[in-house]
């Protein structure tokens, strides 16, 4: 009996390891195996014909917190994420709610909310460039109405980097709410029947019974938001190019200008390397803590 449960045993977990090997060999591939080879390559100096590459070390980090750069782009990018992060998940909240209701075409305000998320990050931005071009751009034309002057909203340190950040709004918040309008839809109705025979009212419902069944969709939206946070950088290229003067300039943007314009690639793995330890950390406080809070056990 007891072979034969040992046996049985054995089998269940080879089938385990079987259904395992594809997305193993595949995050070995695409994930594990390059991030030990980025690490691997920060520990290194930068290598020329007459001067071969020899090993540094921790020098290579050493002197990316020296380096002035590094603090403005780290502060561009947490000043990024602070406000897309929060504002995109309420305006996706705000428009599923309006979504889901029973409001007259509502197919075509769906589509409406939706239809930038359709449009490539390029076109977007090509798009916004046409919206910020100083006096004849869409915006000016507005502001002019309202006795405005023309402002060079791209080409100023003040204004550059909240530009890309309401791009990045506009763009993201459809995605978003197509999340929170699929988690919408699989709210039993009679909850809200039950809540407007209690006496509660559209706010309460709302705060007490609608916000804490759509916490697991906010946490994933949370995740990918921050994710996006960091690899979103398509714009870039089109509006600022990291200007003027790093005021725009964000952590991807600065590592592919350090590995693909300077061919500093030691740094720009030794960036890589932190990026991929603070997302990791993340990654760790959202399994141990936010998940088991935002799930009902």
């Amino acid at each position: 009996m007891t072979a034969g449960r040992s046996h049985e045993t054995r089998r269940y977990a080879l089938y385990g390891w079987l259904l395992l090997t594809p997305a193993v060999a595949l995050m070995s591939l695409f994930a594990f195996i390059p991030a030990g080879a980025t690490a691997w390559a920060s520990l290194f100096s930068r290598g020329t014909n007459r001067r071969p590459a020899h090993f540094a070390g921790l020098d290579n980090y050493t002197q990316l917190f020296a380096d002035p750069t590094f603090a403005k782009v780290v502060t561009n990018n947490l000043l990024y994420a602070g406000v897309t992060i929060p504002v995109s998940t309420a305006i996706a909240l705000g428009m599923a709610l309006w979504a889901n209701a029973r409001i007259p075409a509502r197919g075509f305000v769906r589509a409406a909310y939706f239809t930038p998320t359709m449009l490539p990050m390029i076109a977007a931005a090509n798009l916004w460039l046409f919206f910020y071009t100083p006096g004849i751009g869409v915006i000016d034309k507005i502001a002019g109405l309202f006795g405005f002057g023309p402002t060079n909203w791209l080409g100023q340190p003040d204004t550059a980097l909240w530009a890309i950040i309401v791009v990045t709004i506009w763009k993201e918040s459809g995605f978003f709410m197509i999340f929170y309008l699929a988690a919408l839809q699989t709210i039993p109705p009679d909850l809200h029947e039950a809540a407007r025979i209690e006496g509660a009212g559209r706010w309460t419902y709302t705060r007490r019974v609608l916000l804490p069944l759509l916490m697991p969709t906010t946490l994933f939206i949370l995740v990918n938001a921050l994710i996006n946070s960091v690899k979103l950088i398509d714009h870039l290229f089109i509006l600022t190019k990291g200007g003027p003067d790093n005021a725009s300039k964000l952590i991807l943007y600065w590592i592919w200008e350090m590995a693909f314009s300077y061919f500093d690639a030691p740094h720009a793995a030794a960036m890589t390397v932190l990026v991929l330890i603070v997302l990791g950390i993340v990654a760790a406080i959202q399994f141990r803590v936010i998940d088991r809070r935002a799930h009902y056990r």
